[in-house]
C-alpha cells in the first residue's frame, strides 16, 4: 500500500481547548472530503498549546475526551490519524501524550514524549514517557515522535532498527530554530532510510512565533511536500516500495556494528 498523509498545520487558540478542539474538527471534515487521505496528522499539544502553567486545570484526564473525539472523527471519515499530541492528566502527574488511531476509530497506540525541552520549562510541567513509539497503520510498521525526539538520532534508530518505514513527527517547532528542524528532518529520513512525515503548527503564543514548515520527506532525503509558516494542510502519496529499493542499495541495517556504540 502507497498511503496518502495529510498534515494539518494549524494555528492554535493558547490555552483554550474548546476552540481548539473546533478548528480541528472543521479542519479534519474539509481535508477528508477534498483530498481523502489514508493517514491525517495532527500537531504537539493541539488542544492547550505551550500554556504550560495552566496544565492541571485544562489538561484531559486520562485523555478521556481527547480519545473519545478523535476515535468518533476516525470512524466517520475511516481514516487513519496521527493525533499529534495532547496533555494528559494523571494522578502521577502530566504528560505530553500521543494517540494513534485506526480507520475503525479504534486506540491503536499512544507515546507520551520521552524527552522534555527544558528551555521551555516542559521539566518543570510535564512527566517523561517510558514507552516506544512504534504502531502499525494499514499494515506498515510506523513510529512516532514528539518535537525535541529528533535531536536523539539515537532514540530514532531504536524505532527503525525495529523496521519502522514511516516516522511520524509532531511538534510545536519555534521559527528561530527552524533551520534546525528542516535539517534534523531530513537528516533522520537519510540516515534512516525511511519516509519522514512532520507535523508542526503555525500561528504565535505570548512567549514563542512557531515555524511551519510541515514537511513529508522521502528515504533519499527529497522533500516531497513542505508548508510556509500560515496555517495550511499538505499531501503527498508515500511510495512505500521506496524503502525496500534504498535499504538494499546501501544496506546500513545490515552493516551496523551496535556492539561498538555503546
Amino acid at each position: 500500500m502507497n498511503p496518502k498523509v495529510a498534515c494539518l498545520q494549524i494555528d492554535l487558540v493558547f490555552g483554550d481547548p474548546e476552540a481548539n478542539i473546533e478548528t480541528v474538527k472543521k479542519e479534519i471534515e474539509k481535508i477528508a472530503a477534498s483530498e481523502k487521505p489514508d493517514v491525517i496528522v495532527l500537531p504537539e499539544l493541539w488542544t492547550t498549546g505551550y500554556d504550560l502553567t495552566r496544565l492541571d486545570e485544562i489538561a484531559d484526564p486520562n485523555g478521556s475526551k481527547t480519545i473519545a473525539l478523535v476515535s468518533s472523527l476516525a470512524k466517520t471519515y475511516e481514516v487513519n490519524i496521527v493525533a499529534g499530541s495532547v496533555a494528559k492528566k494523571t494522578e502521577a502527574g502530566v504528560t505530553n501524550t500521543m494517540y494513534v488511531f485506526n480507520r475503525q476509530g479504534e486506540l491503536n497506540h499512544e507515546y507520551s514524549k520521552l524527552h522534555l525541552f527544558k528551555l521551555m520549562d516542559e521539566h518543570l510541567y510535564l512527566n517523561g514517557g517510558t514507552e516506544k513509539g512504534l504502531f502499525q497503520l494499514d499494515g506498515l510498521q510506523s513510529a512516532g515522535v514528539i518535537c525535541y525526539d529528533i535531536r536523539f538520532p539515537e532514540w530514532i534508530r531504536v524505532h527503525t532498527a525495529q523496521g519502522a518505514e514511516i516516522l511520524y513527527v509532531v511538534a510545536e517547532w519555534p521559527l528561530p530554530r527552524l533551520h534546525h528542524w528542516r535539517s534534523m528532518l531530513i537528516s533522520r529520513a537519510i540516515e534512516n532510510q525511511c519516509f519522514v512525515v512532520a507535523c508542526n503548527r503555525s500561528g504565535s503564543d505570548p512567549n514563542n512565533e512557531f515555524a511551519g514548515h510541515s514537511m513529508i520527506i522521502d528515504p533519499w532525503g527529497e522533500i516531497l511536500a513542505e508548508a510556509g509558516t500560515e496555517q495550511t494542510s499538505l499531501t503527498a502519496v508515500l511510495q512505500m516500495e521506496k524503502v525496500k529499493e534504498i535499504r538494499k542499495q546501501i544496506p546500513i541495517f545490515k552493516d551496523r556494528l551496535p556492539d561498538f556504540y555503546s
